[in-house]
């Protein structure tokens, strides 16, 4: 039992989910953010009501650090997310 504790101690912890995991949408609203498409124009491009493009830019924003449109991005192409 106690070689056992001792071993799980030593292992290499699991790797967590790192902050700015974006989900598959997260990443189509993002891409748009690239092409500088209004959050209307997202919507529309993207079959989304506006208040869910906001929804998913705030989560952006939240995952990644930053506060706002030109820095989601920037970080995201530094990241290699874009």
């Amino acid at each position: 039992m106690v070689t056992r504790l001792l071993v799980a101690e030593h292992e290499a912890p699991t790797p967590r989910a790192s902050a700015w995991d974006l989900t598959p949408r997260e990443r189509d609203v993002l891409a748009c953010l690239r092409s500088s498409l209004t959050s209307e124009e997202i919507a529309g491009s993207l079959f989304l009501s506006v208040n869910t493009v906001k929804t998913h830019m705030r989560a952006i924003y939240r995952k990644l650090g930053v506060g706002g449109r030109r820095d989601a991005v920037r970080t995201a192409v530094q990241r290699g997310l874009l």
